[in-house]
């Protein structure tokens, strides 16, 4: 940083900036028009806070509460300028909201770029930065802003290419500034139809006036005149009725609310009345933003009461595990200075959430049965977040787990997904419990040896692998009266999908085998709590079982990585008398020999499960052993 005797200073960007302007100069030059679009977007939030801050102290309105955005260009010094009177921003709030980006899931966003400039578009899309875009029609550009209440403007400027200049500035009046210094090139941005005709694309919806100057031709040009006009409705379009407002607005609103690049997938606007009176207009994104897994993050829901803006990101309208909706929700009865605290105690924000929430499984229902695809869309860019559903909201697991879509051995990728009406639909003759088996990638569940007897008896297996999944299962344990049943827990029992001469061999098998069980069990001692005889198995010579009330093996695996206590357990290694490894411990006299060869099989079986071994070396020192034999 330098500082001057006229106490300007020179910044650089964070590094993330940096490459950001790049991106946005070269992905996004094909589509220009959104720079207005963001920054009028802007100018509106910053004029509904202004509102919020006021309810509580309204000296912040100095006098002028006649809010509006200003549009104004110069053909002779190729400028375009954006102005405010909203609530403005300080020196700090400057530096925090243009030099930096400070907000999660920027690692994420930069690893995901793949230097094709369509799809890296879309990327900066769902990351969400606006302001930067005016460096894709501007060389440089100056912000001044003076915050409602203070005294001291604030002046930046920046050419994007890895600085920017802060001082001092003579603003009288709250609000800010943005001057864009054109390229050469981009005179369509001096043209007073070109401008009206942009607004009235992407900003009609906004609630605020957007004003230019009425212009008139002089010598066969136009030329401002001192007479201002209104260029966009300046009506809340949630209030509009549905058949007055087009596909088009519905995007361009959505846009504006979530400061999303990309169309939405869906979309629900509704008017109640009767007991309560409000309108909500809810939208499912098309793409996930970078930061979605970051459960502190804000909320994508704005509170309006009376059409006067009083929230954003209002937690409490809608529940974590949908925080990927975005909209608005405008309130007819709640008073106007609602506060947070108000909030978190009114009976009424309860009921407008529970609407709000059926009104957003309802919309991913109808996606579900009669948009398969589209649903499919959804499922793969916000199906983990949807999973957070039954272990928070009990009055709607029953809907929220309809939704829930899951790999299975019935298909054969990752990619294809069921869903448990799906699964009961193809259940077997007698079969009363729907299996699944939870692993930490999709690979080891797929390949886990607990599969084998429900392959070779053709039975489908859900393949569970998100690390949600398990916190899910704490929350769900049953769908539609079928029983959530893990296939490496506890005791396999078929029930009627068994035949007594099957119950019958698998009883013979047991006592051909009890000795060789017991000396197992004593060679492994602590390590396990009990060795049996398994049903489970055709091709693999053993497997690890945790008790029915016992924490799986992925999940203890996963609460140790997070350095969680977990409940001291052992599990049961289970072994196939039939299998050629066991034949050969079975007839083993050595007692060193029988003692390296249980001691593998527990190993391998806990290897095949996705644990680690507590002795790495003593494995590989027996397993030596055995291999020079």
């Amino acid at each position: 940083m330098t500082t001057s005797s006229s106490q300007k200073e020179t910044l650089g960007f964070q590094a993330e900036v940096k490459q950001l302007l790049q991106l946005m100069i070269h992905s996004l030059y094909s589509n220009k028009e959104i720079v207005l679009r963001e920054l009028i977007s802007n100018a509106s939030d910053a004029s509904d806070k202004l509102r919020f801050s006021a309810l509580s102290d309204n000296t912040l309105y100095g006098g002028d509460s006649d809010l509006k955005i200003r549009l104004a260009f110069d053909k002779a010094a190729r400028t375009l300028t954006i102005t405010d009177n909203g609530i403005g921003m300080s020196r700090s709030e400057v530096i925090e909201n243009i030099g930096t980006i400070a907000k999660s899931g920027t690692k994420e966003f930069f690893n995901a770029l793949t230097g094709d400039q369509a799809k890296d578009a879309n990327l900066i899309g769902q990351f969400g930065v606006g302001f930067y875009s005016a460096f894709i029609i501007a060389d440089k550009v100056t912000l001044t802003s003076l915050r409602a209440g203070e005294t001291e403007a604030v002046k930046w400027e920046s050419a994007g290419e890895g600085d920017f200049t802060l001082e001092p500035a003579d603003k009288k009046t709250r609000g800010t500034e943005i001057v864009l210094h054109l390229r050469e090139g981009e005179d369509e941005f001096l043209n007073d139809w070109k401008l009206k005709s942009i607004i009235c694309k992407y900003s009609d919806h906004i609630t605020l006036p957007i004003v230019m100057k009425k212009s008139e031709w002089k010598d066969g040009e136009q030329v401002p005149t001192d007479e201002d006009e209104t260029v966009n409705k300046a009506s809340a379009l949630w209030a509009r009725a549905k058949n007055d407002v087009t596909e088009d607005e519905y995007q361009e609103f959505y846009k504006h609310v979530s400061h999303d690049f990309e169309n939405p997938l869906a979309w629900s606007h509704n008017r109640v009345e009767g007991n309560q009176e409000y309108i909500s207009l809810l939208y499912v994104p098309s793409k996930a933003p970078f930061d979605l897994y970051d459960r502190e993050r804000s909320h994508g829901i704005k509170l309006y009461v009376k059409r006067v803006f009083i929230l954003e990101d209002a937690e409490k309208l809608m529940p974590q595990y949908l925080r990927f909706v975005r909209g608005v929700i405008d309130s007819a009865d709640l008073p106007l200075n609602v506060s947070r605290e108000i909030l978190q105690h009114s009976k009424d924000i309860d009921a407008i959430k529970a609407a709000s929430v059926k009104k957003v499984l309802g919309l991913l229902e109808d996606l579900a049965e009669n948009k398969a695809e589209q649903y499919q869309a959804f499922w793969s860019e916000f199906g983990r977040v949807l999973k957070e559903g039954p272990g928070e909201d009990f009055a709607n697991k029953e809907r929220v787990a309809g939704l829930l879509r899951f790999a299975s051995t019935h298909l054969d990728t990752e990619a294809q997904v069921v869903g448990f009406k799906d699964y009961i639909a193809r259940m077997k003759e007698g079969q009363e419990a729907i299996y699944y088996i939870t692993a930490d990638s999709f690979a080891a569940a797929q390949h886990s040896p607990h599969l084998e007897i429900f392959r070779k008896k053709g039975i489908e297996v859900l393949l569970l692998s998100d690390r949600v999944d398990e916190w899910m299962l704490g929350g769900l344990t049953e769908f539609d009266g079928k029983k959530l049943q893990s296939i490496a827990k506890g005791d396999l029992d078929l029930g009627k999908l068994e035949d007594e001469a099957e119950k019958e061999a698998k009883k013979q098998v047991e006592d051909a085998a009890k000795e060789l069980v017991e000396k197992v069990k004593a060679t492994l001692g602590e390590q396990v709590k009990e060795v049996c005889v398994t049903h489970r198995l055709t091709d693999s010579p053993a497997c690890l079982v945790a008790g029915e009330n016992d924490l799986s093996g992925n999940l203890e695996r996963m609460l140790k990585a997070a350095g969680q206590k977990t409940p001291e357990s052992k599990p049961t290694l289970e072994i196939n008398p039939a299998h050629a490894l066991v034949e050969r411990l079975k007839s083993e006299k050595d007692e060193m020999k029988f003692n390296d060869l249980a001691h593998v099989l527990f190993d391998q079986a806990l290897l095949a499960e996705g644990g680690q071994l507590n002795d790495p070396a003593s494995f590989v020192k027996r397993m030596n052993r055995l291999l020079m034999r």
